[in-house]
């Protein structure tokens, strides 16, 4: 019998579950002090930083930090057991991630020009080029959103949409830009988004 996609266990999972026992009596121990920075750091009286650094001092590790250690190595390991347990909750991940890689692929579409890749070798020209990258990715899943709301303000498409429908809605997509060629641009007019729905 074929194992199916959503049975199989992603291999980056197999190190999420603590190879060790976990040490509950130092998470008990330090439970105070866990909860007194993580107070700190909400309600922002401490900066993440200042708590790093304070934490990773030379010398033996400090006791609330090994704490947190091994609650997130808890954490990690109930999160692996539902993910393993639940089918739902692995096509859920699973489909989220296709969206996000999907995405993630449009960069060298968008920003061709350096095959996906962040040019120059100074700081400054780099940041200009990530900047104008996230603008730019800003502008599509705007003028994507605004589309995707213009279809769907006819009834005819809100009968058809079923629940599952609604929930694969996404302004991710950029099959609607024109990489190449001639754009003209009025900036002395608003898009006839109805028009091109």
């Amino acid at each position: 019998m074929k194992a199916d996609a959503d049975d199989q266990v992603p291999s980056c999972l197999t190190g999420m579950v603590a190879d060790k026992p976990i040490d509950w009596e130092i998470i008990a121990q330090q439970y105070d002090q866990m909860v007194k920075y993580a107070t700190a750091l909400r309600l922002g009286t401490a900066e993440a930083e200042q708590v790093l650094r304070r934490f990773t001092r030379s010398g033996p590790k400090h006791p609330t930090y090994k704490a947190i250690e091994e609650l997130g190595k808890a954490v990690k390991s109930v999160f692996v057991a539902g993910y393993v347990a639940s089918q739902e909750l692995r096509r859920e991940i699973h489909e989220g991630l296709q969206v996000v890689e999907n995405w993630n692929s449009a960069n060298t579409d968008l920003f061709y020009g350096s095959a996906g890749t962040i040019p120059g070798s100074d700081k400054e020209h780099q940041e200009v080029s990530m900047l104008s990258l996230h603008l730019l990715q800003s502008a599509l899943v705007f003028i994507n959103t605004l589309l995707v709301q213009s279809v769907l303000k006819d009834p005819a498409w809100q009968k058809k949409m079923t629940d599952a429908d609604k929930r694969g809605l996404s302004p991710l997509f950029w099959s609607n830009a024109n990489l190449y060629g001639t754009i003209d641009i009025d900036m002395g007019r608003r898009l006839d988004l109805d028009l091109v729905a």
